[in-house]
């Protein structure tokens, strides 16, 4: 890659507050990477007025040339803002398959505005493996001192449950290990979490880590992967925290997002592994509630900028 990464930036659902903190970032984002925005540029001045701020033009915008709804509201769930949203994805996505971009980061949208605009796609990360084709894909969560990838996400704590078999643990084992180590990280050491309390206490509160979890991380370890596991859950993060591992696989979406959140919640940002480019996020949501009155936080934003330029410098180890 020469000179500076071109960097693909969505801006989410328009009713939400991905266009405002995007915005804030974006007058100095030009110093860091190039900027090319997908979206309406609508949304884009909404936000900028919401924000208080002038755009400058260190920026090109690709506008999916959807008009403002006539009923457009702030903070209400609308089906052409989950056209966009998607569709601003979709052009993001075609131009980094294509190289025009070097890595993108995505602005929040909501569920229900896409369910409503007729997709069946969960979030980003589905929409991402629809795009690309790719079976396996992961999240990873980022924040100062602590890295987290998740063994699923979207689902219920049942299904999560029931997600936790040798073959998938040990597909997300090797998943981290490949991917971490293609963005740049020597010898990556992963921590791989219990599912049940205790680390099961020997199968008197679950089996999961038994019949498993241990099992992947041995497999994992004969492939010659740094991983150790199953540990229990309420000691493993404060590990990885104090630096004896670079990244946690955790065994559902709420065992690691309140590790992170906890933590250090607003300079958290997802990167997703799995698919053939580099996508980081925020780790917030749409924030229906607050759209529009100009008080949303961007920290969020910025730190998902400096991680896509990071990752598609191949500087992992610099992100957090």
């Amino acid at each position: 890659m020469k000179g500076k990464a071109i960097i693909g930036v969505t801006l989410g659902d328009p009713a939400g507050i991905g266009p405002e903190v995007f915005a804030r970032v974006l007058d100095h984002a030009s110093t860091k990477c190039e900027i090319v925005v997908y979206g309406t540029r609508w949304a884009l001045e909404l936000g900028a007025k919401i924000a208080g701020v002038s755009p400058n033009a260190g920026y090109r915008l690709v506008d999916v040339g959807i008009d403002k709804p006539a009923d457009f509201k702030l903070g209400v769930v609308s089906p052409v803002c989950g056209r966009i949203a998607v569709e601003s994805v979709e052009a993001a996505a075609a131009d980094a398959l294509d190289g025009q971009i070097d890595a993108m980061m995505t602005c929040p949208l909501n569920k229900e505005a896409i369910h409503a605009a007729g997709y069946s796609d969960i979030g980003h990360q589905e929409i991402l493996a629809r795009l690309t084709g790719v079976e396996t894909t992961a999240t990873m969560l980022m924040t100062p001192g602590l890295r987290v990838v998740h063994l699923s996400t979207h689902k219920s704590l049942i299904e999560a449950g029931e997600y936790v078999t040798r073959d998938n643990v040990l597909e997300k084992i090797d998943l981290c290990h490949r991917t971490l180590t293609r963005w740049g990280l020597d010898r990556v050491k992963i921590a791989v979490a219990a599912l049940n309390p205790h680390g099961g206490e020997g199968g008197l509160l679950g089996r999961e880590e038994i019949d498993a979890i241990g099992p992947a991380v041995d497999v994992a370890k004969e492939r010659g992967i740094d991983a150790r596991g199953p540990l229990p859950a309420d000691s493993v993060f404060n590990r990885a925290i104090e630096g004896e591992f670079d990244v946690v696989l955790a065994m559902y979406h709420d065992q690691g997002h309140i590790a992170i959140k906890v933590h250090n919640f607003h300079e958290s940002v997802t990167a997703t592994l799995g698919i053939p480019f580099v996508r980081t996020s925020v780790d917030h949501g749409t924030a229906f509630d607050i759209a529009g009155r100009g008080v949303a936080d961007s920290r969020g934003t910025n730190a998902a900028l400096n991680a896509a330029v990071m990752l598609a410098q191949g500087a992992f180890s610099k992100v957090v």
